[in-house]
């Protein structure tokens, strides 16, 4: 097994990135051969060569993943995460115990004002939260006050389920969830008709049948028993 193997992309990712990447990477192989080759490199030395090119092939290739925010969260908070991913990347850097101990504590220091200005935001955004549906409730705006109590909640919308094609395999791709999608409603819609449909009409006059023959049986049953009952009073009285 050879290095383009090992550092594939994974079975989620579709049939088309994984050939660029392949190709991408293969590319760069024969110079990463080459300095494994050399008698003067080091492990590390060769790690990193071959980190940075497994690395560039996958932004160049994949891209770099997004990363989305809550909405409340300010900008000043977006700074301050951004400059605690920077003192994570100066603990991975450093090279002397000294410079790690002295970024660790940087880090511990960045991370405490993030968690402080997140929760700041929090609480800002709930107070607005709140006084929106006060203002709703008292204008009578039903749709608002649902919507903002939600929010209040924490019920902003239920997980998507993954789409799946007809074998059970989840579809990643937008383009070929929407394809999906066509394709399962033009088979629902264009459904064949049943070979042996059920006749309801026929089945709703028996049954009206039936319902009639039980009322008129219970209407003799009532007369038979005031005929009983008046033979019994008649002999009673002579």
């Amino acid at each position: 097994m050879n290095i383009i193997q090992c550092y594939a992309p994974t079975n989620d990712s579709n049939d088309d990135n994984k050939d660029q990447f392949y190709i991408a990477l293969n590319n760069r192989f024969p110079a990463l051969q080459g300095l494994l080759e050399e008698k003067e490199t080091t492990v590390d030395g060769n790690w990193k060569s071959i980190k940075e090119a497994l690395t560039s092939t996958c932004q160049e290739v994949l891209g770099l993943k997004k990363h989305y925010h809550k909405e409340w969260i300010s900008i000043e908070t977006l700074d301050r995460i951004k400059e605690r991913e920077n003192k994570k990347t100066e603990i991975n850097n450093s090279r002397t115990r000294t410079e790690e101990i002295k970024a660790q504590a940087e880090y511990i220091e960045a991370n405490k004002q993030v968690n402080k200005s997140i929760n700041a935001d929090k609480q800002k955004y709930v107070e607005e939260l709140a006084t929106t549906a006060e203002k709703a409730a008292r204008e009578g705006n039903m749709k608002q006050l649902y919507d903002t109590t939600k929010k209040l909640a924490g019920k902003l919308s239920k997980p998507e389920r993954p789409v799946k094609d007809k074998e059970g395999r989840p579809i990643t791709e937008s383009q070929e969830q929407r394809n999906r999608w066509v394709e399962y409603f033009q088979e629902l819609l264009n459904r064949a008709a049943p070979m042996n449909p059920p006749n309801i009409e026929a089945a709703h006059r028996s049954s009206y049948r039936c319902q009639s023959t039980n009322d008129g049986r219970n209407q003799n049953g009532r007369q038979t028993n005031e005929e009983r009952e008046s033979s019994r009073t008649r002999q009673y009285i002579s």
